[in-house]
């Protein structure tokens, strides 16, 4: 148990780590929204190439969240409060009964998002330029999964 738990407090550092680069890179973009609609086709063409890798690292950082989350928080989250789980769909229903997310359709809703700016970008620019927008202003949901990760192992990690 005591293994587990160092690993997750490395895994909750990491984390830590990744919102405090993807906060950093919601500041620059907010910064380029007062300046233009980043999220307009036509002004989106026109960035210069550091403004476009800032929303590209900006989602790369968001998938790597939500991916870290759900490979290797939860089903660790579970194991150290002995909630046993084999398969990921049993992890993401339990991790849901225990209010860590808010619901199971808004974790599959933010992954099929990220899913299609992955596979999809730059094809339709004004679909994608929508579904990043959509990121960039629901990064207050992986937060809030942070947040009560946090919390639900609060007392295991001291």
């Amino acid at each position: 148990m005591n293994d587990s738990k160092e690993i997750l407090k490395k895994r909750m550092n990491k984390l830590d780590r990744h919102f405090v680069a993807i906060r950093e890179y919601r500041s620059l973009i907010e910064s380029l929204m007062k300046e233009m609609d980043i999220y307009s086709p036509e002004i989106f063409q026109k960035l210069k190439a550091e403004e476009r890798a800032i929303l590209e690292a900006y989602l790369k950082r968001f998938a790597s969240i939500q991916d870290f989350l759900g490979a290797k928080i939860f089903p660790l989250l579970l194991e150290i409060r002995g909630i046993g789980t084999e398969k990921m769909s049993e992890v993401l229903e339990k991790i849901e009964k225990e209010e860590i997310i808010d619901s199971l359709e808004q974790w599959i809703e933010l992954r099929e998002i990220r899913n299609e700016l992955e596979h999809d970008y730059p094809d339709d620019l004004a679909d994608a330029l929508a579904d990043m927008r959509y990121c960039v202003e629901h990064l207050y949901v992986l937060e809030s999964y942070y947040a009560n990760s946090l919390r639900f192992v609060a007392g295991y990690l001291e």
